[in-house]
C-alpha cells in the first residue's frame, strides 16, 4: 500500500507506464522524470502492458501456497489442549511429539496472554472490596 505522497500510487505508475507505452518516452528518461530506478519504470511499463490499468493496482504479497504450514487438524489440538487444558507451549510440544517452536507459532497467532485472562476452573471468585 502507498503512501498519500508516494510519486508512484497506482495514479502515478499509470502515468509512468502510460508514457513509456502510449507515448513513446524511454524507459530511462522516464524512471528519471518520475525519480524511480530505470529497473522499476520497466516493471511497471511491462505490467500495463500485460494488464492495462488494472495492473496498476496494489498486489498480494502473500505467498501462493505454504508448504511447510502446519495442518489443520494439529492447529486445532495445540489450541484444544492450550484452552481446555491451560498447558503451555512446552508441555504441548512433548504431548503431540511436535517442535516447541511450532506450538509456540500457533499459540501466538491464537491470542497471545489470553490464558491470564481467562480464571482457574477450581479458582475462588474474586470479590471486589
Amino acid at each position: 500500500m502507498s503512501h498519500a505522497n508516494a510519486l508512484l500510487t497506482p495514479k502515478g505508475r499509470l502515468k509512468l507506464a502510460s508514457v513509456i507505452i502510449d507515448e513513446g518516452w524511454s524507459i530511462r528518461r522516464a524512471a528519471e522524470r518520475f525519480q524511480c530506478s530505470p529497473t522499476t519504470a520497466k516493471k511497471w511499463a511491462d505490467r500495463y502492458r500485460d494488464g492495462g490499468p488494472a495492473a496498476m493496482a496494489d498486489r498480494s504479497s502473500r505467498p501462493h501456497r505454504s508448504p511447510n504450514r502446519t495442518p489443520t487438524r494439529c492447529e486445532r489440538r495445540i489450541i484444544n489442549l492450550r484452552f481446555t487444558r491451560r498447558w503451555g507451549p512446552h508441555r504441548i510440544a512433548y504431548h503431540l511429539q511436535l517442535p516447541c517452536s511450532t506450538v509456540g507459532d500457533g499459540a501466538q497467532e491464537t491470542s497471545p496472554g489470553v490464558l491470564t485472562e481467562i480464571p482457574h476452573p477450581w479458582a475462588a471468585p474474586t470479590v471486589a472490596s
